[in-house]
């Protein structure tokens, strides 16, 4: 009974051992989209009114569990069932991370007074009274909610390809582990940074040299802390989604690792990095230029208007 009861203890601990090293695989391997959803959902929350924008974090977190209830069991299922399509899904997630990418820049380099255009309506609306903020909180919600469900879905996937031939309930664990600590970690900093400028107002009214002055940086750091969450969310779009492409074909992925391994520790790395990069460039203009050839036929041959 002892030696039983021991043997089961022992069992648990080994369970719970693979559990907690496979999450810290996963958890790499997702950081690079985990950058570009913290960025992306700090961006979607920006222009909320002050007092709203923690209800709105939080309507978003809420949705986001939604989004991981419903992916992880059909994470389970297809493990389970279809495990063939984890490499495809897994290929498909790294390319759709390559196109947001290059859409990205593309969209900051070549359609700037687009932009500048749009939030200049925007602007000008909430100026004039003529937009309702109750609704326009509710469509930021709601796009956000979308956009964590791919982002989630690509979380989901890359960590089922981690965890892929172990047994059900070491997988499960690992990805409730894995989407519960990526909701709380992703939102709970979002909720952090969305509220820096509001911290640094109020220490800059503050009596004393020391507050004010700690006030003031931290105004004049909140907008370039949101400018190199875009930055670096953008350029790991690139490196997770390039680094997905390359592994998945197992010929390129082993001779990226054999050359890495003969350059050195330090050139090894930065070179797979490069390599990365420069597949995740390619195969993000590649899937945008086949996107906008089937946006242009579809729409008769015409260029789309601007």
């Amino acid at each position: 009974m002892a030696s039983s009861l021991l043997l089961l203890l022992d069992d648990i601990a080994s369970v719970l051992d693979d559990v907690s090293v496979l999450t810290k695989v996963a958890a790499k391997k997702t950081a690079g989209v985990l950058g570009d959803d913290l960025a992306l959902n700090a961006q979607q929350v920006t222009g909320v009114n002050a007092d709203r924008e923690l209800p709105v974090v939080w309507a978003v977190a809420k949705g986001s569990l939604v989004n991981k209830a419903i992916l992880v069991p059909a994470a389970l299922a297809i493990a389970a069932w279809l495990p063939w399509l984890i490499t495809p899904l897994l290929m498909l997630g790294g390319a759709f991370l390559c196109f947001e990418g290059v859409e990205k820049l593309v969209h900051r380099f070549l359609h700037k007074a687009e932009h500048a255009a749009e939030v200049e309506r925007h602007v000008q609306a909430m100026v004039e009274g003529g937009a309702d903020p109750a609704r326009m909180e509710k469509d930021k919600v709601r796009g956000a909610i979308r956009t964590d469900f791919i982002l989630s879905a690509e979380i989901i996937v890359i960590t089922l390809g981690a965890v892929t031939g172990q047994p059900f309930w070491t997988q499960l664990a690992v990805l409730v582990a894995i989407a519960l600590a990526m909701t709380v970690g992703v939102y709970g900093l979002v909720a952090g940074i969305v509220k820096l400028d509001d911290l640094g107002l109020h220490l800059s009214r503050k009596p004393g040299g020391g507050a004010q002055a700690a006030g003031r940086a931290i105004l004049a750091f909140a907008p370039w802390l949101m400018k190199a969450l875009s930055v670096v969310g953008t350029a790991a779009m690139f490196l997770v989604g390039g680094g997905i492409l390359v592994h998945g074909v197992p010929q390129v992925g082993h001779a990226v690792e054999a050359w890495a391994i003969d350059a050195g520790a330090l050139v090894g790395s930065l070179g797979s990095l490069g390599f990365n990069l420069a597949v995740g460039l390619v195969a993000g203009a590649i899937v945008l230029g086949a996107v906008e050839l089937f946006k242009r036929l579809r729409g008769g041959g015409r260029a789309p208007a601007h």
